[in-house]
């Protein structure tokens, strides 16, 4: 999913269904500077693959299906790109923590759980169809693994939804999956500034005056909106938070143009 909190309106192309099926090769990451920092990162990798099985296998609802660990590995290989700064496995983290907190919402949390594993599963800053590319592949990944074709129906549904983060009136789901993805924008202000910066390093082949310009447009669209969080949670805990951030970038945004 492409959230529209960071759409800058830079034209992008489109992406042929060839490219969808070339797997990126994962370039080995930077040495960390410690080895606690190694070990922290495969902690919270290893946390990530539990996650999946728990949620897999409560999904299948008793159902025999395939190991749920190679899924876990293509999956956590993909948030793991190269081009990735800010659609990363934090963010994948980040979003199934938020989906944890609002689970009583949800209708069907497994599902909600499921697509936030998928919903930026296929991502390249520069192609327009990343959400119905992620959608496809949970089509196709969760049949394989065993998910009931209800579930599977509705985890591709939550997907595509992120395209626009506008559910429908009485769609837990996707409310709890809309939410939990666009929760950044309630960060403290450092881990405000932190995604913006890396929304920006992710578009970094995007010149400055067209960033600028584009990312303006989306702040004020989404300050335009009624609200921005539909579950009672997200209104209560989030709303004002992001509103101000979001107000507070596009007057950095605006301030920093050339005159």
């Amino acid at each position: 999913m492409t959230d529209h909190s960071h759409r800058t309106g830079a034209p992008r192309d489109t992406e042929t269904e060839a490219d969808a099926e070339v797997k990126v090769e994962v370039e080995p990451e930077a040495e960390a500077d410690t080895a606690a920092e190694v070990d922290t990162d495969a902690g919270a990798d290893a946390g990530l693959r539990g996650r999946w099985h728990d949620t897999l296998l409560a999904a299948r609802a008793g159902a025999v299906g395939p190991d749920p660990l190679p899924y876990a590995e293509n999956l956590l290989a993909r948030w793991a790109e190269p081009q990735r700064r800010y659609h990363s496995t934090a963010h994948l983290r980040a979003v199934l923590d938020h989906v944890d907190t609002l689970a009583a919402h949800a209708d069907d949390v497994q599902a909600v759980r499921l697509a936030a594993w998928f919903h930026d599963a296929v991502y390249r800053p520069d192609r327009s169809e990343n959400e119905e590319r992620s959608a496809a592949l949970a089509e196709r990944a969760l049949t394989e693994a065993g998910a009931p074709d209800a579930v599977v129906a509705e985890v591709a549904r939550l997907v595509r939804l992120t395209v626009t983060h506008a559910p429908a009136e009485g769609d837990r789901n996707g409310e709890v999956l809309c939410d939990a993805d666009l929760a950044v924008l309630a960060g403290g202000p450092q881990e405000y500034a932190a995604y913006a910066a890396r929304v920006r390093e992710e578009y970094g082949f995007v010149p400055d005056d067209a960033f600028r310009e584009g990312r303006a447009a989306v702040l004020r669209q989404l300050l335009d909106l009624p609200s921005l969080f539909r579950t009672p949670y997200g209104a209560a805990e989030w709303e004002d938070r992001a509103r101000h951030n979001l107000a507070t970038e596009l007057e950095l945004l605006t301030s920093s143009a050339p005159g």
